[in-house]
């Protein structure tokens, strides 16, 4: 008897997915978990039951509000303008505007009479997508799968995350809560499917869907404008009253299809999981760019480190989500009809700390003399380097064998680098050339290291200081004078090297002492006129 019924009623599925979709939608309870039409090919719900895959919606709804937040100067009512060129219309307010009446698609005249105290602002769509971006940074501390939903939309894949974090509801509430710190409020949702979880969001429903099998009961209740469809196939929908996704998912595939086209049936697979959907992963900046413009200028050293502080916690954020540090940062200060002022601050190992950062600043900006009031301040950093990770000591500096002098010798370079310069504190490094004018140069410095690259000969053989241009020694009976005659103590040692590259060099160095027991290194020509030269001191 069942086998019978049970043809029969996949005869009533084939003839139902015939009708024309003119027909109203039968009456089902939204509450009610729907039985979606399927075709023959499409997935088993058992088998969407055991997807590896959860995602969460970050809708920003203030998106053009937040981006702009910086810009305003009065803490009365405000407005973000749309189309100001042609019509200005009120795009977003916030409370204080809203209580005056002000509402969203009122025109600029209608607003300004409501309250003319309204501050305003035009929509800045390029700020909205650099504010978008950061948000997604800021996201990458939950997930390594981030993608941009533009305009105002994020999608974070989770499964992975949630036991790390505590608990989905943990998670939810530890992201919302870094988001309201970094000055966004999003609103969340959670589902299986990527559009199910943005449609969810933006419907500003708290979704928390972890099972397919659930899916489709809780999009049901849903409006269509979630899907942002455009106005005529939402307003075609309504007008065989179909409003909401449960509806949608009530109506035939066959017509649906033909009516509104393949892609919106589609649209409906995704979002109930029947249909996978490829997402472009975010990646983020490998430098760090920021910039602030104050609302005026700016005359002292302690003003411009507070226009720069918000820049440095950016900073921050933008590196811890990385794991890396940067050695390299370049401040820009620009004024009013002068050339910018330029700092450059170079640390000796990778940092991330914003705090350290504004106490290296101050040291370099007060080294230098503003040629005006500074109108904006830019921050940019170099590369991104690994950041070595440690624990804190257990033993204090001095205390049962603590020992904090590796830590102390580098706050103590990049200090001194930050007040003297770059050229003030450097490293000694070698190259591989026996001539002892290019053998050693300068490089950047490393707390440790007195000089990087292997030497070749014992320390004692080769002075640390060397003349910048050898000197000429006068001669007495054939031998060199320096304060009186010279003894050869040590040598020779011959340097024949350079020829290739027009800077030839032929002599025979000596370790000499003079008469007050200092010791020289010097060399003898072996060309005609075989002079002689003071190269360098010993210590």
């Amino acid at each position: 008897m069942a086998e019978p019924l049970q043809r029969r009623s996949r005869a009533g599925q084939a003839a139902a997915a015939q009708l024309d979709l003119l027909a109203p939608p039968a009456a089902v309870p939204l509450g009610v978990p729907l039985a979606v039409p399927t075709a023959a090919t499409a997935t088993a719900p058992e088998a969407l039951a055991g997807t590896h895959e959860l995602w969460l919606a970050a809708y920003l709804p203030g998106l053009a509000f937040e981006a702009l937040q910086d810009e305003f100067t009065s803490t009365g009512p405000r407005a973000v303008l749309e189309d100001a060129e042609r019509s200005p219309r009120v795009l977003l307010v916030d409370e204080a505007a809203r209580r005056l009446g002000i509402r969203p698609g009122l025109t600029l005249a209608a607003a300004l009479a409501l309250s003319s105290e309204l501050e305003m602002k035009v929509r800045d769509v390029s700020r909205e997508r650099v504010w978008l971006e950061r948000t997604a940074e800021l996201a990458l501390a939950y997930t390594s799968r981030v993608s941009l939903e533009p305009p105002d939309g994020l999608l974070l894949e989770i499964r992975g995350s949630v036991r790390l974090f505590g608990g989905l509801e943990a998670l939810c509430r530890k992201f919302e809560a870094h988001c309201h710190a970094s000055r966004r409020r999003p609103v969340c949702a959670v589902a299986p499917s990527p559009l199910a979880a943005l449609a969810g969001a933006r419907a500003a429903r708290a979704l928390r869907v972890t099972s397919m099998a659930r899916l489709a009961g809780a999009l049901a209740p849903l409006p269509l404008a979630a899907l942002r469809w455009d106005e005529d196939t939402l307003h075609r929908l309504a007008s065989v009253g179909v409003r909401t996704v449960g509806e949608a998912l009530r109506l035939p595939r066959a017509g649906f299809a033909r009516r509104f086209g393949p892609a919106r049936l589609r649209l409906l697979d995704e979002l109930v999981g029947r249909r996978a959907a490829a997402r472009r992963g975010f990646q983020a900046a490998e430098r760090f760019r920021g910039r602030c413009e104050p609302d005026y200028e700016l005359e002292s050293l302690d003003a411009v480190l507070a226009a720069l502080e918000p820049l440095l916690i950016d900073l921050e954020h933008f590196l811890e989500t990385r794991q890396r540090g940067v050695t390299v940062i370049r401040c820009q200060l620009r004024h009013r009809g002068q050339p910018p002022t330029c700092c450059v601050l170079r640390l000796a190992l990778p940092e991330a700390r914003a705090a350290r950062f504004a106490a290296l600043l101050r040291e370099r900006l007060g080294t230098l003399t503003l040629a005006a009031p500074v109108r904006r301040c830019e921050l940019r950093t170099g590369p991104l380097l690994p950041r070595p990770l440690a624990t804190e000591v257990l033993w204090h500096p001095g205390e049962h064998g603590g020992d904090g002098a590796t830590a102390e010798s580098l706050a103590l370079v990049e200090q001194l680098r930050a007040r003297l310069g770059r050229d003030g504190v450097y490293s000694l490094g070698l190259y591989a050339d026996h001539r002892p004018e290019r053998m050693i140069h300068s490089v950047e410095p490393a707390v440790g290291e007195a000089i990087r690259g292997q030497v070749p000969w014992s320390a004692t053989r080769r002075p640390l200081w060397l003349l910048a241009v050898p000197q000429a020694l006068r001669e007495r009976h054939a031998l060199p004078v320096y304060d009186g005659a010279l003894e050869l103590v040590r040598g020779p040692e011959r340097i024949e090297t350079g020829w290739w590259d027009g800077a030839e060099v032929e002599r025979d160095y000596y370790v000499a002492r003079d008469g007050r027991r200092a010791w020289l290194w010097i060399f003898r020509e072996r060309a005609a006129p075989h002079r002689w030269f003071l190269h360098g001191f010993f210590g």
